[in-house]
């Protein structure tokens, strides 16, 4: 994937978006961001890779702390139990985080202690703030097909608000403050799964947003498996005459996703969505836009896991600007896919049947 700078978008009167589709634009960014610190970074991962791009992140972050600046770091520790605990450890005051693997003893049963810290947040000095798909490792910087937002003005409140009550929420005993005032921009809201308080809005946004469509819908997704009602309203929109696009990858890093996912492309198809399989590397995208005014960029899949069971966030963005720029790069993506048809499914192979009838009771854990 060649490098490619972000687009930027006036959002509203008091917010300013850049996206990206480039791994290295967008790792060259964050860390001139953290370079420019002056009071506070906030900084969480879901997968922080030990390698050089790693290293780079960690580095920035301990030079930004040795010039006064508080740091505050989250990760979760089931992501990156392949990476060594060394790597996370960081000089004081630099002030670490790990989500634990495991829930505590007694909470074990409990669906609020199951979820994993899957959000990836970097917001500096409250001035500047990122969010998407994109994890950190040099793997992420060219070799994956990923969409990431900065924003600027207002928007940046809702970010640092989501790190700082996760923040507070798993340390009572070290209590964060925002360091503005808490802000209403009608055309930027952010959306937050919290496992431990039983809410899932992301789902919510989405099958709201769907019921509204007149006209289009474009997804990108890594791992596309929907459940009853996101699958119905899909098929109602396009026989409502909604032109229904859905992209994903041809082949992503979950094997087992991939067959199950493939279980819902018949009903789909038969009712005139249009799937397309993106072939150049792994999509690792979460984006949604609608009607050319209405758009999503995020860190939630549309699967059970994201939209049920993780801790996640997602940007929900009503500017036709935007949502005018998400379609070209839509438009530049779906050049490098492959359309699938319904005569095409229906004439898959036999032993590909076989897996995902076999694959099918995964679809609840998945």
């Amino acid at each position: 994937l060649r490098r490619v700078g972000p687009e930027s978008f006036d959002v509203g009167e008091a917010s300013r978006a850049e996206v990206y589709v480039s791994g290295e634009a967008l790792f060259d960014d964050m860390l001139a961001a953290i370079a420019s610190a002056t009071e506070r970074i906030l900084f969480e991962s879901y997968i922080v890779k030990g390698d050089d791009m790693g290293q780079r992140f960690k580095a920035a972050l301990i030079a930004a702390a040795e010039r006064g600046v508080a740091v505050y770091v989250i990760y979760d520790g089931f992501a990156n139990i392949v990476v060594k605990r060394s790597f996370f450890k960081f000089p004081e005051p630099i002030r670490v985080l790990r989500f634990p693997v495991f829930p505590r003893t007694f909470a074990i049963f409990s669906p609020r202690a199951w979820g994993r810290d899957h959000r990836k947040i970097l917001v500096v000095d409250d001035r500047i703030g990122f969010v998407g798909g994109y994890n950190v490792g040099s793997l992420y910087a060219n070799q994956w097909r990923d969409t990431h937002v900065c924003v600027f003005g207002s928007a940046v409140w809702d970010l640092e608000n989501a790190f700082i009550d996760f923040w507070n929420g798993v340390c009572p005993d070290e209590q964060l403050r925002p360091l503005s005032a808490a802000t209403w921009d009608p055309h930027v809201r952010a959306h937050r799964n919290v496992p431990r308080q039983l809410i899932y809005p992301i789902r919510g946004m989405y099958l709201e947003a769907i019921d509204r469509a007149t006209s289009t819908i474009e997804i990108t997704q890594a791992y596309f498996i929907p459940d009853r009602n996101i699958l119905d309203a899909l098929v109602e929109a396009s026989r409502r005459g909604v032109r229904v696009r859905i992209l994903i990858p041809k082949v992503s890093n979950h094997v087992v996703a991939d067959f199950v996912a493939r279980s819902y492309f018949g009903r789909l198809l038969d009712a005139g969505v249009e799937i397309l399989r993106y072939s150049d590397h792994m999509v690792h995208a979460k984006t949604m836009t609608i009607d050319g005014e209405w758009s999503t960029i995020g860190t939630a899949n549309i699967d059970r896991l994201s939209l049920t069971g993780n801790y996640e966030i997602n940007l929900e963005i009503l500017d036709p600007g935007l949502a005018d720029g998400m379609s070209r790069i839509f438009a530049r993506d779906a050049i490098r896919s492959e359309p699938m048809s319904a005569e095409e499914w229906h004439r898959r192979p036999t032993i590909s049947r076989i897996y995902e009838r076999v694959l099918r009771p995964w679809r609840p854990l998945v």
